[in-house]
């Protein structure tokens, strides 16, 4: 049997916790497995690395980038290559160059077009782990690129769909919950949730697995497993659909996405293709623009949206070099709460026990967006936990 893991930085942070890792690999292989690991870099060292740089040049070469930040998994899968020959597991790691992970040109956020897996194949034969580097691809120049934040898990999700295999993702977190238990403490982890909740709850926060990965998932129907590296504890299964015998819940999870500002554009020409030139230059800059308000006054366009504080200077940029005399202004920092279900396709009246909880809290959003399955509404910092505190109650996501 073939299965494809991946153990995100914190599960492979030190030595010990590299041999824990080797150890729990051992065990599978010795029932009879054959292992491809995806591993990340250790610990913090992908965002020391990034201080550095950033301590020599304020805006450091993209493709410098990349060469800098792929050392980082390297380390960690020859390290981990050596405790596994060291307890009697024959293993090998692999980089990107390694196995031919050929991803587009766009550094530090490429994406994956093809995998060599007859190369991962061919070595599976000789040994019973094939351990490959995380988080990084090859262009067809030969040049090294990184996938962006998460990549890890794009990673392991993309090669189990080039092997045909199932895919479990190990993290210092015990499964997928219904909120975050560090601000909803008696939140439930769920045993199985869908693809699209979990792809709602990814691109909105939800920390334990990248969007990316559930996208491709879905795609190409890998099932994937979330679990911790470090407690024995059942975890959770992304299925594209829930078990017969489940009842399918109207809201399946409400996150928190934190650090958000509003932009806003004043006094647009009543032109479509100036929108069309902002978006398109937003677009080819690889900003993701979330909760748009458009309206018209005076003959003129007013735009807001939100988007990661981090971004402001780059969307400026963006936006000046199409149209220079416009005018901004920010707002914030906001933070962004979410109800997520498939369920609410079925169920009326989501929307207005969500919109109760934020009048009974006296809460004013300043965006608002929805869609079938989810409801999104930014808010002041001071609020944002109130409110996911509130929603889990009217919504049962509590144990």
């Amino acid at each position: 049997m073939l299965v494809v893991q991946k153990y995100g930085g914190s599960s492979v942070a030190d030595k010990e916790k590299i041999l824990n890792v080797a150890n729990k690999i051992k065990k599978r292989v010795e029932n009879g497995e054959k292992i491809v690991v995806i591993v990340s870099a250790m610990g913090k060292t992908t965002d020391e690395l990034i201080n550095i740089a950033k301590s020599i040049s304020k805006k450091p070469h993209p493709r410098e980038m990349d060469m800098l930040l792929t050392t980082g998994e390297q380390i960690s899968i020859a390290l981990l290559s050596i405790a596994l020959n060291e307890i009697g597991i024959k293993a090998k790691s692999f980089n990107a160059f390694q196995v031919n992970i050929l991803t587009t040109h766009d550094f530090t956020k490429a994406r994956i077009k093809n995998i060599n897996s007859k190369k991962i194949l061919k070595e599976l034969e000789k040994n019973s782990v094939v351990i490959i580097a995380g988080f990084q691809g090859i262009t067809e120049d030969g040049d090294l690129t990184t996938l962006g934040r998460g990549g890890s898990d794009t990673s392991a999700v993309a090669i189990a769909a080039k092997l045909n295999t199932s895919c479990e993702i190990y993290s210092d977190v015990d499964g997928v919950y219904t909120c975050d238990p560090k601000i909803v403490p008696n939140a439930k982890k769920l045993k199985y949730i869908t693809y699209d909740d979990m792809l709602e709850l990814s691109s909105l926060g939800a920390k334990v697995l990248h969007s990316r990965a559930v996208e491709l998932a879905k795609k190409y129907n890998v099932k994937l497993y979330c679990a911790s590296s470090f407690v024995e504890k059942e975890g959770t299964w992304v299925v594209s659909k829930l078990p017969e015998w489940m009842e399918e819940p109207v809201v399946t999870g409400a996150t928190v996405e934190k650090n958000q500002i509003k932009i806003t554009i004043n006094d647009l020409p009543e032109d479509n293709k100036i929108l069309k030139k902002i978006f398109d230059v937003l677009s080819e800059n690889k900003i993701n623009i979330d909760m748009i308000s458009l309206f018209t006054y005076n003959n003129a366009f007013h735009l807001s949206f939100s988007v990661l504080n981090d971004l402001k200077e780059t969307i400026e940029d963006s936006i000046k070099s199409v149209a220079p005399n416009l005018k901004f202004s920010y707002q914030g920092t906001f933070d962004k709460v979410s109800i997520v279900g498939v369920g609410m396709k079925s169920s009326p009246g989501v929307a207005s026990r969500f919109f109760e909880v934020l009048s009974k809290n006296d809460i004013i959003p300043e965006l608002v967006t929805t869609s079938e399955i989810k409801i999104s509404v930014l808010v002041t910092k001071n609020k944002s936990e109130i409110l996911l505190k509130k929603l889990a109650e009217e919504f049962d996501l509590g144990s």
